[in-house]
């Protein structure tokens, strides 16, 4: 879990993209420096890693590697690698607990990267990456973690020579490779015509070239520490097909927090300068892909993308347990004596940092897949409040209202000054919400009579309810075993083996089901023209699914639900009730009912359209 500490932002290259080309005369004084790294250690941070500018240009870059190492952190830099050409400050700081370096070269020749940095500066970082990799290399030989990564920023200067670059780094085995799109900030904002290139091209020449790196070596060189050595970042994962699985930022490389110059404590790491706009909606790369940066979408928009809808994903998302941050809290707690403000407000993550309070305990929980945008796990949170503690036996979570409980934001927060900064305590609630929401499915389906046709019936949850004289049941799925278990329940009833393509009927039904299948049906739309058609005029078609949900977990727990997941029946879309209601509408259909999820429902929602 490393913290990034920026000491200053001077700098001994004069990049053209510098994100801090304003405030380069700033630097940060010895003392604060001094302190934000205690204040790191006392967040529980394994590494404290010092960025700019350029950290090694500062006198005390030694005095404060060795502050970290007596607090029994790892050290890292994020540098232009110039400085560490020199063989005895690499062996000083490697003395120091040097473990990670994240290395700037933005060229294969001195020309590219000398008019990239705009200094004679090649040779130097070329060195201090040869310099890094040789210690590296020692420290694994002794069974000691290094993590050395090369950075490339992307900009029109060196868009169409990065095979050169990937044909000097790939031979160096125990570096990492990353071609990155340059942000439009600081320098790259206020020259954006001369140095921003289009996206979707930075795509298909970031492919091209790591195609070319992946060409170059064996098989048994491509990894390092389990990740490929080869990783882009800054381009939505729709325009590098085949290299999805590739993409690396701050958090990928464990960073979680961090603190500029002047700042009084630290900040959560984000994505808040990137946006997924509209197009992005329904595309199964949601959850990993950084989208777009702000101010790239805001001058060139997207329709550069491409959102893919052939994969599936998960509804849920996991917060794991992390840490047990206090184990004595009193049974009644105020805004005065709140567990949560003492921890310091802003270095908690509002979307992916949950504190709970479970009995007398305080945890800390933390979403750090990248199955779900920071985006959805904040609507999680907030708008709809679908968070539950899991606290079922089995692998899979069968029956809701005994595996979950629900997780709600705590009352005390209501009255506090801090809580449009602070991330905010949650309490584990006794309340049986999905039996309570399912009530009113069932209710709703007693009162259904005539010809029923139920488009993926699945294990019959709602057996008791339409097993009836005065409904005539057909039940369509894809399962041959789900469809020998409705012959057995439901005697009466006709079985059809298919998906929802396979509809062909004329105005045959009163009413069309599609209960818990809707965002397990790849073409949606084509199921409402169908549907649609199978109506007689006044038939209803009833649409009910799950929205996305969080379930909190302990790691071994997280750990055996994932090994056990099967994607057989994975979810195409996360539609909520909105959603589906636009698609009804659009295909001809009268919307009558809407229940929407909210914070006290469950994650069940309901649309009834008529035609």
């Amino acid at each position: 879990m490393k913290a990034l500490i920026k000491v200053g932002y001077g700098c001994n290259d004069h990049c053209t993209f510098c994100h801090t080309l304003d405030v380069r005369h700033v630097e940060g004084e010895a003392a604060e420096v001094h302190a934000k790294i205690e204040r790191a250690a006392a967040l529980g941070h394994t590494m404290v890693v010092l960025s700019g500018g350029e950290p090694t240009i500062r006198p005390e870059l030694v005095r404060w590697a060795e502050h970290v190492r007596s607090l029994g952190l790892g050290f890292g830099l994020v540098t232009n690698g110039r400085m560490l050409r020199y063989p005895e400050l690499v062996e000083r700081l490697g003395a120091a607990r040097l473990e990670y370096v994240y290395l700037s070269l933005h060229g294969g020749s001195a020309k590219t990267h000398n008019l990239m940095v705009r200094s004679e500066a090649f040779d130097e970082t070329v060195a201090g990456l040869r310099n890094v990799a040789a210690h590296a290399a020692r420290q694994r030989a002794r069974g000691q973690p290094f993590d050395l990564t090369v950075n490339c920023v992307i900009t029109r200067h060196n868009v169409e020579h990065l095979r050169a670059l990937v044909e000097l780094v790939v031979p160096i085995t125990e570096a990492k490779l990353k071609l990155s799109m340059v942000e439009p900030k600081g320098g790259a904002d206020r020259s954006f015509e001369h140095l921003v290139p289009r996206v979707a091209h930075v795509g298909r020449r970031v492919a091209e070239a790591l195609d070319h790196g992946r060409a170059l070596v064996a098989e048994g060189a491509r990894t390092l520490d389990g990740r490929s050595r080869l990783l882009h970042g800054g381009v939505p994962l729709c325009l590098v097909p085949g290299w999805e699985d590739a993409f690396d930022d701050l958090r990928t490389h464990g960073f979680r927090s961090m603190v500029e110059i002047g700042e009084a404590d630290f900040f959560p790491v984000d994505d808040l300068n990137k946006v997924q706009p509209s197009a992005c909606e329904g595309c199964t790369l949601r959850g990993p892909c950084p989208g777009l940066y702000r101010a790239y979408e805001a001058s060139f928009g997207a329709d550069e993308l491409q959102p893919r809808r052939d994969g599936t994903r998960g509804n849920s998302f996991d917060f794991v347990a992390e840490r047990i941050v206090r184990k004595d809290l009193p049974e009644a707690i105020t805004t005065e004596t709140c567990p949560v403000r003492p921890l310091g407000i802003t270095p908690w993550d509002h979307a992916r940092d949950l504190h709970v309070r479970h009995g007398p305990r305080l945890v800390r929980f933390r979403a750090e897949g990248r199955d779900a945008s920071d985006a959805e796990l904040t609507a999680l949170r907030t708008r709809s409040g679908q968070l539950y503690l899991d606290v079922s036996e089995t692998l899979a979570s069968s029956d809701f209202s005994k595996d979950l409980r629900a997780v709600t934001r705590s009352p005390i927060c209501a009255a506090c000054e801090d809580r449009p900064r602070c991330s905010g305590l949650f309490e584990v609630s006794s309340e049986d919400v999905f039996s309570r929401d399912d009530a009113r499915v069932r209710e709703r389906l007693s009162r259904i009579t005539g010809d029923v046709l139920d488009v993926g019936c699945g294990e019959l949850r709602y057996a008791a309810e339409l097993d009836r004289e005065d409904v005539r049941y057909v039940g369509l799925d894809p399962d041959e075993a789900r469809l020998a278990t409705l012959r057995s329940r439901m005697p009466r009833a006709e079985s059809r083996l298919g998906t929802a393509d396979g509809i062909e009927d004329d105005a045959a039904f009163d009413v069309v089901l599609v209960l818990h299948a809707w965002n397990h049906v790849r073409d949606p739309e084509d199921l409402v023209r169908r549907a649609r058609r199978a109506l007689r005029v006044g038939g209803r078609l009833i649409v009910v699914d799950d929205q996305a949900f969080a379930l909190l977990r302990s790691r071994p727990r997280a750990r055996r639900a994932h090994a056990a997941q099967t994607l057989a029946f994975e979810h195409h879309r996360l539609d909520d009730a909105e959603a589906c209601a636009r698609r009804l509408a659009a295909g001809g259909l009268t919307v009558t009912t809407q229940l929407e999820v909210a914070a006290g429902t469950s994650n069940q929602w309901i649309v009834e359209a008529v035609r």
